[in-house]
């Protein structure tokens, strides 16, 4: 393996731009050595380490079968289909690759056969894209959506033409024979070297679904980068969501398969209607008064359920689905979608029997609640008992890295709440000439983060920013709330300037349409929240000023971050520096490191809150940052801006 990184070696044949560096190869000795004795390692690497290399390149020289989980389907992609294969190429080992997803990325046949059938669709837009899927599934191999250019992730085609665990048929499907789904399980069973995503491994071992399960007992290694989303991730999967969503499904699956394969047997109409009717009472008695509301709103459950207000609503939703199964179970013989829906209508009254009951021990419930639909959850706190217990299973090497796992040498943020406490800990700095490259300002004449006027102020800031750089400016803000506040305070004083920079702001249009317009950063200034703050790569010049609004500690009120703050009081622990110090710190680290990606990157990190200067925690977290120089006046703002520009 040392081979492999040094000059002259396989990878720096294969790309002459490759050079090795001391960070990445202590982090791949690192990772060879986990691999051979098997144990844990956890792993943080700073921006510039290479760390994906550092990870791959063991992997593919070990002749061992392993697992590497990422955090989104697109980093997946790049994994799979850039990283991955040059590396084995350049290093001339035999090894077999597969890519897995979960079932919502895959084309299911039947289902698209029964959209063409039976969909009703939103618009006419909807009727084009369904147009589109149609002709790619003539030609498609692996049946992954995202071969589909332009398909947007909430396309409301997706669910006709994908299965999820509940409606497939599995082998009784007519077209099972060419399933996508399978065919990658096949693929994924057969391979050396895996590649999925953080959701799908807490799903499939919480509902045994995609094939993970199987799979990972076979693995001598199970590699997970950008583990900083691993807890978030296994606290989504591991724990039970009951969705009027969920009922609404039903509703339209038994009314498409009723009329189709049993006409006038039962009355398909009525059941769906009273599907539907007891899902939107549910949803409205979640919502009590808040009948107006806008993106998606995180309830606690003791508040929804309050006095029993729930009880009812739920009573008839089981009613509902208990006649649904009735009436699906006495036409069992005519297709085979009938034992299916079922089989849906009973889980979806054990999901409302859990919910009317007691909550167990270590675990906290709460309510998405959305224009559309309320999702009932219930989570375990974090995940150390189901890693714990896999790890337990049988010998092999657990490998978790990230450029943010916490801001302190036993990187504790990650470690406690994961059970890693007992692994090696390696933390490996930037190779980055941060002093040199970086300037760090916290302006002192802002207002508080809570004063009404901090919005405007950061939106003016960013502003006479931009105005100096020509553009090439991000503004990452702690919530959705304050961006349509700082967006219009940038617009006005570009106007008052007579600036003619671009804004572009989160919401407006797509994540991805947005980058693309941002572009080389020309004349543009993005102003976005939480998912701008990571996964996105801007080198060069094109991104030159970050503003970040405020410190982003976890919102107190959410029911999750009450839960773990009565758990850390009672082991008779400080909430405030154990958890949200500890995670404005990471967070911080990751809005941050948009900002130096190349060794000729330069840049302003702007931190919009006087607390770092006057707290007894802003030089922890200060101290968190990579060490860029440090501004303390306007003017030398003014005059590293100028240099930028220059």
């Amino acid at each position: 393996m040392a081979e492999a990184f040094e000059d002259g070696g396989p990878l720096a044949r294969r790309d002459p731009g490759f050079k090795p560096r001391a960070a990445q190869d202590r982090l791949s000795a690192a990772v060879a050595e986990a691999l051979e004795q098997r144990h844990a390692l956890v792993a943080e690497a700073g921006t510039g380490v290479g760390k994906t290399f550092a990870y791959l390149v063991p992997l593919l020289l070990s002749g061992g079968r392993a697992l590497v989980s990422t955090a989104t389907k697109s980093l997946q992609d790049q994994l799979f289909l850039r990283d991955l294969p040059r590396l084995r190429d350049a290093l001339g080992v035999p090894v077999t690759l597969a890519l897995l997803k979960g079932r919502a990325s895959y084309l299911c046949r039947h289902r698209l056969e029964m959209a063409r059938l039976s969909a009703q669709l939103p618009d006419r837009w909807a009727v084009r894209q369904l147009a589109r899927v149609e002709t790619w599934a003539q030609s498609t191999r692996s049946g992954d959506l995202a071969e589909i250019d332009g398909l947007d992730d909430r396309s409301p085609v997706i669910p006709l033409v994908t299965s999820t665990r509940e409606n497939c048929l599995g082998s009784d499907c007519p077209a099972y024979r060419n399933c996508h789904v399978m065919q990658a399980r096949r693929d994924a069973m057969a391979a050396d070297l895996v590649v999925i995503n953080h959701h799908l491994f807490f799903a499939d071992l919480s509902l045994r679904d995609s094939g993970v399960a199987e799979l990972l007992p076979t693995v001598d290694a199970a590699v997970f980068d950008e583990a900083h989303q691993l807890v978030e991730a296994g606290v989504q999967f591991l724990g039970s969501t009951l969705s009027t969503g969920q009922a609404l499904d039903l509703a339209r699956d038994v009314l498409g398969v009723g009329l189709q394969h049993a006409r006038g047997l039962q009355d398909w109409q009525g059941l769906s209607a009273r599907l539907e009717l007891a899902a939107r009472e549910l949803r409205l008695a979640c919502a009590g008064p808040r009948h107006d509301v806008r993106g998606t709103l995180k309830l606690r459950y003791e508040e929804c359920a309050a006095d029993g207000m729930l009880d009812a609503p739920l009573a008839a939703l089981a009613a509902a689905a208990e006649s649904t199964a009735l009436a699906c179970e006495a036409m069992e013989g005519a297709a085979p979608d009938f034992l299916r829906l079922a089989e849906r209508a009973r889980a979806l009254m054990a999901l409302m029997a859990r919910f009317l009951g007691p909550l167990p021990n270590g675990h906290v419930r709460w309510v998405d609640l959305s224009t559309h639909q309320a999702r009932l959850v219930e989570s375990p706190l974090d995940i150390r008992s189901m890693l714990t217990e896999q790890r337990q299973k049988a010998p092999r090497a657990w490998i978790f890295t990230s450029a943010t796992l916490g801001d302190d040498d036993e990187l504790g943020w990650f470690t406690r709440s994961t059970g890693l406490e007992d692994a090696v800990h390696l933390r490996v700095g930037s190779p980055f000439d941060y002093p040199n490259q970086a300037r760090l300002w916290v302006p002192s004449r802002l207002p508080l983060p809570n004063d009404g006027a901090h919005p405007a102020a950061v939106g003016t800031l960013a502003a006479r920013c931009a105005h100096r750089l020509g553009g090439r400016t991000f503004v990452l803000t702690t919530t959705l709330r304050v961006l349509p506040g700082i967006a219009d305070a940038l617009r006005a004083w570009l106007e008052k300037q007579g600036a003619t920079l671009e804004v572009l702001v989160q919401g407006s249009e797509p994540r991805r349409t947005l980058l693309q317009r941002f572009g080389d950063g020309v004349g543009k200034v993005l102003v976005g929240s939480h998912s701008f703050w990571e996964g996105i790569d801007m080198p060069g010049d094109a991104l030159q000023c970050v503003l970040i609004d405020k410190l982003p500690f976890p919102p107190p009120n959410d029911p999750l971050v009450e839960a773990r703050v009565r758990q850390l009081k009672a082991e008779g622990k400080d909430p405030f520096d154990a958890y949200f110090v500890a995670e404005a710190a990471v967070a911080l680290k990751q809005g941050a490191g948009r900002l130096i990606r190349t060794e000729s990157d330069r840049g302003l990190l702007v931190l919009c809150d006087t607390r770092l200067a006057n707290s007894r925690y802003g030089e922890r977290l200060l101290a968190a940052l990579p060490p860029m120089g440090r501004i303390h006046s306007q003017e030398e703002a003014g005059q590293w801006l100028a240099s930028l520009a220059a």
